[in-house]
């Protein structure tokens, strides 16, 4: 009986540190925000990824300790900036290096720097802290500096296949949108049935693609990263080294794996579409959706009901057909005087928001308790039962991005604490 590989498997990334580790004869790991790979042949090694810039100082020395033979190529497996963005550091450490991407890794690149200042706070409560204390770190730990974000541009870029050999190594690289951009690639070394992912299936392996990230970004389309899954699975591996925490080892366990998520995607999509089909509201649906026992893959970076979500609204648009005032830039805010007006102040909708959270209806809690906080953000027992709600709801998630958020929003909820 499948014990699912995720219930074994570290969930959240964590940026570069000192300590690399050796895989095999031939390949090192060095982990970080994204892992970075060095495999080594007679004639020079391949590089895969590049991490942060801010971090690349520290892969390097992590390399260092294992390997001296000078980086030939140096491939990333997509275009987010923890893979790319340390790729100016290797070029300047080894002349002649060639970077190689896909053919979509330009657009990504410029879609990242596009919306670089709208994502980069949207996820700062869940990066900003761990970033500003790692640069810290980083600093300490690179004796040339830290390096600047790289923004590279591939020597080598391919469509569908490239292929070379290296050191009596043959190396071959197919491109395979996936569950975090379009622009992904994997790495199949043939002879060793050793597969490179990256982060195809999106950050933990073994776990719910996010189809749609909160922080903010492109949906990422349901059916693609099923194709992913049964892209990899169909090569037959006998190890995956993925683009988070240790190897995933064992040709059955990799198939387990691989047609358990495909099979949940499958699941989720089809559910999706036929509740849509039969005139489900994307409520309810979010509610109804679960998976399977037999094709159970965590969720702890993406959920389940987020991302039937994403596959309602990446079909059906934003428009859900609930309220005229849905095509009306008029938020429902702008009326939350006037129903605490008619309910005869704030200390009613507190009174029954705090019914609601003793009954454990807590996301109604905080429909209530929203209402108060427009209109006063530092009303006391508001922002108390507000407190009281979302440690409630972080006390059950399991969830890499729902649990900064509540954490986030915890802190930020107990900064209008009166002092004293």
């Amino acid at each position: 009986m499948r014990e699912p590989i995720y219930k074994s498997r570290p969930v959240a990334p964590s940026p570069a540190r000192l300590g690399g580790e050796r895989i095999n004869d031939f390949i090192v790991v060095s982990e970080g925000y994204s892992n970075t790979y060095r495999i080594e042949t007679p004639e020079g090694s391949v590089q895969v990824n590049a991490g942060l810039g801010m971090e690349a100082p520290i892969h390097e020395q992590n390399y260092a300790a294992f390997t001296e033979s000078p980086v030939r190529y140096l491939i990333v497996t997509q275009g987010h900036g923890d893979h790319v963005g340390g790729v100016g550091y290797f070029r300047a450490k080894n002349p002649g290096l060639e970077f190689i991407a896909t053919a979509g890794n330009q657009e990504h690149q410029s879609y990242e720097q596009r919306l670089m200042a709208f994502r980069g706070d949207r996820a700062g409560f869940a990066f900003r802290k761990p970033n500003v204390e790692y640069f810290s770190y980083a600093r300490q730990h690179s004796p040339d500096g830290v390096p600047d974000q790289d923004q590279p541009v591939p020597d080598i870029s391919f469509e569908d296949e490239y292929r070379f050999e290296l050191g009596g190594l043959k190396v071959e690289l197919f491109a395979v949108p996936g569950a975090e951009t379009n622009d992904s690639l994997i790495v199949w070394l043939p002879e060793h049935r050793i597969c490179l992912t990256g982060n195809l299936f999106g950050c933990p392996f073994g776990h719910f693609p996010n189809l749609i990230t909160i922080r903010g970004d492109r949906y990422r389309d349901a059916l693609t990263c099923a194709a992913a899954a049964e892209t990899v699975r169909a090569l037959e591996p006998e190890m995956i080294l993925y683009g988070h925490h240790a190897p995933v080892v064992g040709a059955k366990l990799i198939q387990e794996e691989l047609v358990a998520l495909r099979d949940a995607i499958h699941y989720v999509h089809d559910a999706t579409v036929a509740g849509m089909n039969a005139g489900k509201d994307v409520h309810t649906l979010m509610r109804e959706i679960e998976l399977p026992a037999e094709v159970e893959v965590g969720q702890g970076y993406g959920r389940v009901s987020w991302s039937v979500r994403a596959i309602w609204e990446a079909y059906a648009g934003w428009f859900h057909h609930d309220s005229t005032t849905e095509l009306y830039a008029t938020p429902q805010r702008s009326i939350h005087g006037d129903l605490l007006e008619l309910a005869g102040g704030p200390d009613a909708l507190v009174k029954r928001a705090r019914e609601k959270l003793a009954s454990g209806a807590v996301p109604e809690a905080i429909h209530l308790l929203d209402i108060v906080v427009s209109q006063d953000a530092d009303h006391v027992a508001a922002v108390e039962s507000l407190i009281t709600a979302h440690e409630t709801l972080l006390a059950d998630s399991e969830n890499f991005w729902l649990s900064a958020w509540l954490r986030h929003q915890i802190e930020q909820l107990d900064a209008r604490r009166p002092s004293g």
